[in-house]
């Protein structure tokens, strides 16, 4: 019984060390500097994309709508650069901040209202 006990005592002890350690990464996430501010959010018939500490000519910007089709890519970037959103449908889309490999350095996601 006192072995049961003390087996039982332990997978809590280090369930409990786990946990904390999950949430202390998990923290860390948020305080991640976001590169690309973008704006308005919803948007209607343009969205602003503000870079920083971004070399521009190694990225580029895709836009997908929510179903994962590519509908936009713009590669020559401007420190504020403005997408027009008048051949855009209402709904959800995604952007994603690439670099010249494909590598997604940020994305997110915003609605277009119309």
């Amino acid at each position: 019984m006192k072995r049961i006990f003390t087996i039982i005592a332990c997978i809590l002890l280090i369930a409990t060390a786990t946990a904390q350690t999950d949430r202390s990464s998990s923290g860390n996430a948020e305080n991640v500097v976001k590169a690309v501010r973008f704006y308005p959010n919803p948007a209607s018939s343009f969205i602003n994309f503000e870079f920083k500490d971004v070399k521009l000519s190694d990225y580029s910007i895709k836009l997908f709508n929510f179903i994962g089709k590519k509908v936009l890519e713009v590669n020559n970037l401007t420190p504020r650069t403005v997408v027009s959103l008048n051949d855009f449908f209402r709904g959800v889309y995604i952007f994603q901040l690439t670099d010249r490999n494909g590598k997604v350095v940020e994305s997110g996601k915003f609605q277009v209202v119309k």
